[in-house]
């Protein structure tokens, strides 16, 4: 087995956590697969994984060697698939919020592997920074204001934002009529991810963002938590309007003070800047921005 091939074996045993399933995967005796790391680990000198009973895991140096050989996996496929034409193949690694996954790629996905077959994309889900080269994304999707970074960031959408509450709520404490009349009424206070802190509501007036806190009962860090709290009155709360649709519809929760909106959030897309697209990044990109513009309204 040349160097090469070794290093996709080594790269499959580490996303599988699993020799045998990597084996699998690979069409490979497992036999193989177990000498191959051994005969790398012997050419380099370090111990790449670490064994246990259920699972398998790179050590500190297996990390390092792995984010490595990503790079170089993904560069020899890009000037391949470059000169022969072959459709975008290969694994993607993604990473973005939970309910943008299920909500908006999720459900367009069998579209986009009808059209690219030779796509696998792992999908990471989380709310917290990520630095794609360190942890081998190809790309993260992130929703609110940007931080400065070395990152490349592309637009994808403007998420219409809302505030909401319970029929429960509104029967206890009343309508809310004015943003800046809400006293008597309280809020479900939101972690950021950012700062720890809780977040204030936040009401556009004239084409100004005013901001409001109000007293609560509950703070979370969860948007599943935060939306749930908010179907059992407990208080108003703002989220994009897309992830209340089916709330909504049903009558869990009502939008209320919807002539002063909370400003829309941004939807971005991430990815190491210095380094030429592969062509299976360049297709998922292009094919999520159609999905926000189809479905984020």
């Amino acid at each position: 087995m040349d160097r090469l091939d070794a290093m996709r074996v080594f790269a499959r045993i580490v996303e599988q956590k699993s020799f045998t399933a990597a084996a699998r995967d690979l069409g490979l005796p497992a036999s193989t697969v177990t000498d191959a790391v051994k005969q790398l680990e012997r050419r380099l000198g370090v111990r790449l994984l670490q064994r246990t009973t259920r699972h398998v895991s790179p050590t500190l140096d297996g990390e390092a060697y792995y984010q490595r050989c990503l790079r170089i996996i993904d560069e020899i496929e890009e000037a391949e698939g470059a000169f022969s034409g072959a459709q975008p193949s290969g694994i993607l690694r993604v990473e973005m919020h939970g309910g943008i996954a299920r909500r908006i790629v999720l459900p367009g996905l069998p579209r986009f592997f009808a059209r690219y077959p030779g796509i696998e994309l792992h999908l990471s889900e989380g709310d917290r920074f990520v630095d794609p080269v360190r942890e081998g994304f190809d790309c993260v999707l992130r929703v609110g204001t940007l931080q400065d970074s070395d990152l490349v960031a592309r637009r994808l959408a403007l998420l219409e934002e809302v505030t909401a509450a319970a029929p429960d709520y509104i029967a206890r404490f009343g309508l809310p009529q004015r943003w800046d009349r809400l006293s008597g009424h309280r809020m479900i206070g939101f972690r950021s991810s950012a700062t720890g802190g809780v977040l204030p509501l936040e009401f556009m007036v004239d084409g100004t963002p005013k901001t409001a806190m109000l007293p609560m009962a509950l703070a979370v860090n969860g948007a599943d938590s935060y939306r749930a709290a908010a179907r059992l009155g407990l208080g108003l709360i703002q989220v994009p309007r897309y992830a209340l649709e089916e709330d909504f519809a049903r009558g869990a929760l009502v939008p209320v003070l919807e002539d002063t909106p909370p400003s829309p959030t941004p939807v971005s897309l991430l990815y190491p800047q210095g380094r030429q697209l592969s062509p299976r990044l360049r297709v998922f990109i292009d094919w999520v921005a159609r999905e926000f513009v189809a479905q984020a309204r």
